[in-house]
């Protein structure tokens, strides 16, 4: 039998409280373990991740093949996790200037949606949180950093089974709703 991946949620891979050392963690079900014998709790909580909405003059959506796992070799949105002490909008911005090597001008949040991915051995948890952002300068783009290539596809276009992310699919077929709508 193939492991899902709650197999590898955390509460089935920390078996040991990280502030004591003792082999008495135990999951509440919910969102966290508690320690038996030092009674601390571990919170499992969702990452925060920013994706990016970019469109060209045509109306094609940007997209990049991933260059590293979880789900490499997949089509997906620009964008990464959120540093410490960094807001959401910085994020986006320095990420699409990682990937792509082009400038964010403006930006508008379009919406959030909770992620989970396997990699090293865990079960991930995140929330994207997404954002329509505007270029006014698409000539210096290029695949940079954990982005292998980067290409525009109508959104009507877009093979949603070549979507590596459960999260990014989700995203897609909602910009895909709004703009029919708008």
């Amino acid at each position: 039998m193939n492991p899902t991946l709650s197999d590898f949620y955390p509460s089935n891979v920390f078996k040991f409280c990280p502030f004591c050392g003792a082999n008495e963690l135990v999951w509440d079900g919910v969102k966290s373990h508690r320690c038996g014998a030092c009674h601390r709790r571990l919170y499992v909580n969702e990452a925060a991740a920013t994706v990016a909405l970019i469109v060209n003059a045509q109306g094609e959506l940007l997209l990049v093949r991933r260059k590293y796992d979880p789900a490499r070799g997949t089509l997906d949105l620009p964008g990464g996790f959120v540093d410490l002490g960094e807001t959401a909008e910085h994020a986006i911005i320095r990420e699409v200037k990682e990937e792509l090597n082009i400038e964010v001008t403006e930006l508008q949040f379009f919406g959030s949606f909770p992620n989970r991915y396997l990699f090293g051995g865990l079960t991930y948890f995140t929330l994207d949180l997404v954002f329509i952002c505007t270029v006014h300068d698409l000539s210096p783009l290029c695949a940079a950093d954990d982005a292998e290539a980067c290409l525009f596809i109508a959104p009507q276009k877009i093979n949603i089974e070549e979507i590596g992310l459960e999260s990014i699919r989700e995203v897609i077929k909602s910009y895909a709703q709004k703009i029919r709508r708008w």
